[in-house]
């Protein structure tokens, strides 16, 4: 998978090697529900070395830990309420003061508002200045952000959807319409019969998308207007997509 993201990039490292040592900085793959943003974060991590950051992973390890940020966000969780911009917005600041991040993150599912982008992108220029400031620091200034917007059809991600069927005993994930068993209703391993979760139904993905809709889909419209954003095809195999967002990185970042 290496070599294909290298062949793929038009200017960038010419061997694996090469590839592996780009420092990525902080990169967000945008994109509806079922368009890939977690299978392709855990590609490019093992690549790059770079942590993937994502709001529940955070919310699920601050409510764990029983931290302040996490009392407050279970309590609004608990009563049904979302949980508001700033809580997230804190939680997202500590994340990104660890070591793990210093050659760069990748975000996925923030920021997930309007709102939350803007404050990540005042957040960033005001990391930018304070290391411009220490110029003898031993790391460099920090990287300006570049977005990715993986692009899948309204009714590939229905089928990708409402599709997935999971076996109960060794997990192994199918698709009746992309990736079927050689049975109808049962995994070609255990022969166990195979279940759908109850959120990949379409009435359920019909109101996701309505959300991101109305959420998300003007986050994607703001990056759009800056000179660091690329949209990737993301119905092509997921190796093809991976080698496409990391040439597209590749390709932005050697000019900021």
């Amino acid at each position: 998978m290496v070599r294909a993201v290298a062949e793929a990039a038009k200017t960038g490292p010419s061997s694996e090697e090469n590839w592996k040592q780009i420092v990525p900085g902080p990169v967000l793959l945008m994109g509806p529900p079922g368009v890939g943003k977690g299978t392709q974060a855990k590609g490019i991590m093992a690549v790059w070395g770079i942590p993937q950051i994502s709001t529940g992973d955070l919310l699920r390890d601050h409510r764990d830990r029983g931290t302040r940020l996490g009392v407050q966000a279970k309590q609004l969780m608990d009563e049904g309420k979302l949980v508001p911009d700033d809580l997230v917005n804190q939680m997202v600041a500590e994340r990104l003061q660890q070591p793990d991040t210093a050659r760069g993150y990748i975000l996925d599912g923030y920021p997930r508002t309007l709102a939350q982008a803007e404050w990540l992108d005042q957040r960033l220029r005001d990391q930018h200045s304070d290391d411009q400031r220490f110029a003898g620091a031993a790391k460099p200034p920090g990287l300006p952000l570049i977005a990715v917007s993986i692009q899948v059809s309204y009714t590939q991600l229905l089928r990708r959807i409402t599709g997935r069927r999971s076996c109960p005993s060794c997990q192994r994930i199918y698709n009746v319409y992309l990736q079927p068993p050689k049975f109808d209703t049962v995994c070609d391993v255990e022969g166990t019969p195979l279940v759908q979760r109850a959120d990949d139904v379409e009435a359920v993905f019909h109101e996701r998308m309505r959300t991101y809709t109305a959420l998300t889909a003007p986050v994607v419209e703001h990056y759009r207007a800056s000179s660091r954003f690329v949209e990737v095809d993301g119905e092509q195999p997921a190796g093809e997509v991976m080698a496409g967002i990391m040439a597209a990185v590749a390709r932005l970042r050697s000019k900021t």
